[in-house]
């Protein structure tokens, strides 16, 4: 049996950090980890820049509130759906994913999430496991499914390596150069085409 595992950010839903980045005008916390490999790095700062900015877990959804799902993103998940079964793997939070969800539909979702204090400050970030991405895919392979991973950033590397078979969707140049091996596809009609090819293979 095959499942596929997918990310969330960049892949069916619009980056969460660079939209609260556009809505703040603080330009440091558009950097994601298309930009910063290391996620306790990246996350460190941005909880140290939600502090000194008072910037509280209602601001974000605020931001969050207003996102829509990449264009064609419902659409192809629902054909994936009816195609195969799939787990979205991401290193957001359920405080921020919640929300968003029931605009595609309610798929599985493993995540993270976060401490808030009774303010509303953002005090610190829970992580379910370490590589939980590439843990969740061994897992799978632990259950005999043949698993098939996409994501678009440097934290999807783990688990599309991990994966029996896995692709990029629409990454930056800077990771298709660090990771030239990985097959690269751009849109989601080329998404659509390389999962039915592994599906049927």
């Amino acid at each position: 049996m095959k499942i596929l595992v997918a990310d969330l950010e960049g892949v069916f839903l619009p980056e969460i950090w660079i939209n609260v980045a556009k809505k703040t005008g603080i330009e440091e916390l558009k950097l994601t980890t298309r930009d910063i490999s290391d996620y306790d790095v990246l996350m460190t700062r941005r909880l140290s820049i939600l502090k000194e900015n008072n910037l509280k877990i209602q601001d974000i959804k605020n931001v969050i509130a207003s996102l829509e799902p990449l264009e064609g993103a419902l659409d192809i998940l629902n054909w994936i759906r009816e195609e195969s079964q799939i787990i979205v793997l991401s290193d957001t939070f359920e405080e921020f994913a919640k929300p968003l969800m029931v605009k595609l539909n309610y798929p599985t979702l493993l995540c993270h999430d976060l401490t808030i204090d009774k303010q509303g400050n953002i005090t610190g970030y829970n992580i379910r496991i370490n590589h939980q991405k590439k843990e969740a895919v061994n897992a799978l392979k632990g259950l005999n499914y043949h698993v098939i991973a996409f994501g678009d950033s440097y934290n999807d590397i783990g688990m599309i390596q991990e994966a029996n078979q896995g692709f990029f969707f629409n990454p930056p140049d800077s990771v298709v150069t660090d990771f030239p091996e990985i097959p690269v596809t751009r849109n989601y009609r080329e998404l659509k085409t390389m999962i039915s090819a592994l599906l049927n293979a």
